[in-house]
């Protein structure tokens, strides 16, 4: 067969769309770059937002009449909404996240079948690879119950993979030029929980230990509620020059009662304390954020107190989504915050973040600073990291990919902007 799979949503389901080509072409099948040549479509889908989901509704009703050529739906809608996906698109076969190592025989099949629900198959681990970054995904699921979450209706149990799988596909990255590796899950920091014995420190000293090359490691979003089991030792593998000191840990509100009402597993106290020992002891430490505003039961009050604790922590990178209705969840059948005061909010803080963020990233105009470019802009710059994963664009030597020195010479809000001043052999 021929197939074309197109993907939407976060690394994750970028690294589901890998497993499944890996295991397509070791079958014999040919992974296409346009529908007209494919004999088999697969949607990739997310449905974290309800803008999401209209999105990716659209495109499978413009795929209703498909000439002969299969459907499969696959991803986050496939196994939270699949009647929904059916009402648009009724002849399409529906593959969840858990069923993602059955895509050989769902394209083989001679009629529609549906594989949903059940749990995940750990036993076989794939990077992606995007120029020369790769994702990896360490788990799937989580031990949170957040009442505005669907992703934990697609991606339910904690299903963590072993070290020695991981450990693999890291080498495999590797040995294909990857520069970056990009540990991901719905919540790194459950990682290991459900196989005892190892949480999130011992797999990246693991990993450090045993995989040679010249690449660096990033660690991807943490809960605070379970990242503070493993504090001492985050911080202790934070320090190791190999890893990017960089924390993405989602505060999600800067009022008690509103995380109480999200059934978030913390207070902002306890947030509070996770940044101070991580900048304390993590020389030079990013700390981004998520922050959901207009969540039910937010009054003006409580987002005054998210303005306030933005200013008290001055986090580096602050991504603010206003709150969305997911069906089959909680928070849905809350009564909402108007569209109006949502907007508004979300206005009020973004300037905020914009203005912390420019005050900061002008600090480093005019330093030298150490990158390892990995990948392009959305431009198509050459994009460095520094060594707490600071973005910076460099327009020229847009093919270079290695480690350099670049003279910052500019910023904004969201970047810094550089000029490549040497090459180096290695970090």
């Amino acid at each position: 067969m021929r197939v074309y799979i197109e993907t939407y949503g976060c690394a994750l389901n970028r690294a589901d769309t890998a497993l499944m080509k890996s295991l397509l072409s070791a079958s014999g099948h040919e992974i296409v770059q346009t529908i007209d040549d494919a004999d088999v479509v697969i949607i990739n889908t997310c449905t974290v937002r309800k803008d999401s989901e209209e999105r990716i509704l659209k495109r499978l009703s413009s795929l209703r009449n498909l000439n002969g050529k299969r459907l499969i739906v696959a991803g986050c809608m496939a196994a939270a909404q699949p009647y929904t996906i059916l009402k648009h698109v009724p002849n399409a076969a529906l593959l969840s996240p858990q069923h993602v190592t059955e895509i050989v025989s769902l394209v083989e099949s001679s009629a529609p079948k549906h594989l949903v629900g059940g749990e995940r198959d750990v036993s076989y681990l794939e990077p992606y690879l995007e120029d020369r970054v790769a994702t990896i995904p360490i788990a799937e699921g989580c031990l949170g119950d957040c009442a505005f979450c669907i992703v934990k209706i697609a991606r339910r149990r904690l299903r963590s993979y072993r070290p020695g799988l991981i450990v693999r596909a890291v080498r495999k990255a590797v040995d294909r030029g990857a520069l970056e590796i990009d540990l991901t899950a719905q919540d790194t920091g459950s990682y290991g929980v459900d196989l005892g014995g190892v949480r999130l420190p011992d797999l990246v000293r693991r990993v450090l230990a045993e995989v040679d090359g010249n690449y660096m490691i990033r660690i991807g979003m943490m809960n605070p509620d379970t990242v503070s089991d493993v504090l001492d030792d985050l911080i202790e593998v934070l320090r190791d020059r190999r890893v990017f000191k960089y924390v993405h840990l989602p505060l999600q509100s800067g009022s008690d009662k509103v995380l109480r009402i999200m059934k978030r597993r913390y207070s902002v106290d306890e947030y509070r304390e996770i940044v101070r020992e991580l900048r304390g002891k993590v020389e030079g430490v990013t700390i981004a954020t998520d922050i959901i505003v207009g969540h039910p039961g937010e009054d003006d009050e409580d987002f005054e107190m998210t303005i306030e604790i933005v200013k008290e922590l001055m986090f580096d990178k602050v991504h603010i989504a206003q709150y969305t209705p997911r069906p089959r969840t909680e928070a849905a059948a809350m009564r909402q915050v108007p569209e109006g005061v949502k907007k508004a909010r979300s206005t009020a803080l973004a300037l905020l973040v914009e203005e912390i963020g420019r005050r900061q990233n002008f600090e480093y105009v005019g330093s030298l600073a150490k990158v390892l470019v990995a990948t392009r802009s959305f431009r198509g710059d050459a994009l460095g990291r520094t060594f707490n994963y600071k973005p910076v664009v460099i327009k020229e030597h847009n093919d270079f990919r290695g480690y350099g020195v670049a003279r910052i010479v500019g910023a904004t809000f969201f970047d810094l902007r550089g000029r490549l001043e040497k090459k180096l052999d290695e970090a």
